[in-house]
C-alpha cells in the first residue's frame, strides 16, 4: 500500500516528461543602413539601435546580418535582395533614407516583410502600403512643432528656410511651406541645397539680403554643421531652428560649443539631454558598447525592433503576425508610447531642443505631444 502514492506520482509527472519542450522564440531581423556617403551619421545611430535592441531583449534568439546600403536605392533594393535569399526575415531595420524606403516598399510587401524605419520623409507613408513602420516621427509631426515653436515660442515671421534637394529635404519644405502658412509667417528666402554643397558663404549671403528675423533648415548632419559653423564665422546673428540632423551629438561633436550658441532643433527625443531612470541606463550601455553618444534615430530603432521582439516573444513567427502585432497594440517605448495611425506612422511626439553655447549638451526647451491631434 505505500507504493501506491509514489506510483500515483509517477504518473502524474509521465503527462510532463513527454510533452516537448516549448521552441525557442527566435527571428531573422537583417538590419539596412546607409553606413558611407553623406547619411554615414544617421546610417550608424541606425544600426546601433537596432544591435543594442537585440542584446536587451532576453528569450529571442535574433539570427541578424549589417548591409551597408550607402546613398542610392539600387544599392537598397540589391541589400534587401541579398537578406531574401535565405527566405523572407520575420522584419528587417530598414534604411533610414528616404529614397531608398520607397523603392523598397513594393518588394517588401511582395515578400511579406515588415519594414521597421526611422525615416521621417513623409511620403513613406502615404502610398497606402501596410509593411512599413515608422517609429521616428514624419515630417508632418516634427515639422509642425519646428514651425510652431518658430512662430508662437520665439515670435518669428519672417522665415529662411534653407532644405536639401534630396527626399527627406524636399518632405521637410513641403511642410514647413505649408506650417508657416498656416501660421500666419511669410517665407521671405528660400534655397535648396545638394548634400555636397560645402560653401555655405553664397546662400549665407542671400539669406541675409532677404533679411529674415529666423532662419529654418531642413538638411542632413554635415551640411547642417558645416552651415551652423559658416554662420557663425560670418556672424550672421539670426536664431537658427534646424532640423532634427542638429539634434545628434555626432553632428553637434563637429562644431565648437560657441558656435552653437543659439542654435536649436527639432526631433523625437534626445537621449542625452536626460530623462527618466530607464533612459539614463540605455545610455549609459550605448556608451559603454559602442563609445559614442547616443541619439534620436538610435533611440527610435531601438524602440522599433523592440517592439518587434515583443512580438516575437508573444508568439509572431512570420513576417505577417509581426505586422498584425505591429498595427493593432501600442507600445511603451523609452523615448514615447507608439501607436499606429492606420498608415503605420507609430511616433506622434516631437521635442525641441536648444543649445546655450557652453557645451555641446542640448537642452530641451518644449515638448509637443501627440502634436496632429493638438494641433
Amino acid at each position: 500500500m505505500r507504493a501506491l502514492p509514489v506510483l500515483t506520482l509517477l504518473a502524474a509527472m509521465l503527462p510532463l516528461a513527454a510533452a516537448p519542450a516549448r521552441a525557442e522564440a527566435a527571428a531573422t531581423i537583417p538590419v539596412l543602413a546607409p553606413l558611407t556617403g553623406f547619411l554615414a551619421l544617421e546610417g550608424a545611430s541606425q544600426r546601433n539601435g537596432a544591435l543594442l535592441a537585440f542584446q536587451h531583449r532576453p528569450g529571442v534568439t535574433v539570427r541578424s546580418e549589417t548591409v551597408d546600403t550607402a546613398t542610392s536605392p539600387e544599392q537598397a533594393l540589391n541589400a534587401f535582395a541579398r537578406v531574401l535569399r535565405g527566405g523572407a526575415p520575420t522584419a528587417l531595420a530598414a534604411p533610414m533614407l528616404g529614397t531608398q524606403m520607397l523603392a523598397l516598399l513594393p518588394p517588401a510587401a511582395e515578400a511579406g516583410v515588415p519594414l521597421v524605419t526611422v525615416s521621417g520623409t513623409a511620403e513613406i507613408t502615404e502610398r497606402g502600403n501596410s509593411w512599413v513602420f515608422r517609429f521616428f516621427p514624419g515630417d508632418d509631426v516634427v515639422k509642425t512643432a519646428q514651425a510652431r515653436y518658430v512662430v508662437e515660442e520665439l515670435g518669428r515671421r519672417r522665415v529662411a528656410l534653407v532644405h536639401q534637394t534630396t527626399a527627406y529635404g524636399q518632405s521637410g519644405r513641403r511642410h514647413l511651406l505649408a506650417n508657416f502658412e498656416r501660421l500666419g509667417a511669410e517665407v521671405v528666402f528660400e534655397d535648396g541645397l545638394a548634400p555636397t554643397v560645402k560653401d555655405m558663404a553664397p546662400v549665407l549671403t542671400k539669406v541675409r539680403a532677404a533679411r529674415p528675423d529666423v532662419l529654418v533648415l531642413q538638411l542632413h548632419a554635415e551640411p547642417t554643421a558645416r552651415l551652423v559653423r559658416q554662420a557663425a564665422a560670418l556672424g550672421l546673428g539670426l536664431p537658427i531652428v534646424a532640423g532634427s540632423a542638429m539634434h545628434q551629438p555626432a553632428t553637434a561633436a563637429l562644431l565648437e560649443p560657441a558656435e552653437l550658441a543659439g542654435v536649436c532643433a527639432e526631433s523625437g527625443s534626445s537621449p542625452i539631454s536626460g530623462g527618466s531612470p530607464a533612459l539614463e541606463r540605455w545610455v549609459a550601455d550605448y556608451r559603454t558598447r559602442f563609445q559614442v553618444e547616443p541619439d534620436a534615430f538610435a533611440l527610435a530603432q531601438y524602440d522599433g525592433i523592440s517592439m518587434v521582439l515583443d512580438a516575437v516573444a508573444a508568439g509572431a513567427r512570420s513576417g505577417p503576425a509581426v505586422r498584425e502585432h505591429l498595427a493593432s497594440q501600442a507600445y511603451d517605448g523609452l523615448a514615447m508610447r507608439y501607436r499606429s495611425d492606420g498608415r503605420g506612422n507609430m511616433a506622434h511626439d516631437a521635442v525641441i531642443l536648444c543649445y546655450d553655447g557652453r557645451d555641446r549638451t542640448p537642452r530641451i526647451v518644449r515638448r509637443y505631444r501627440d502634436v496632429l491631434e493638438n494641433g
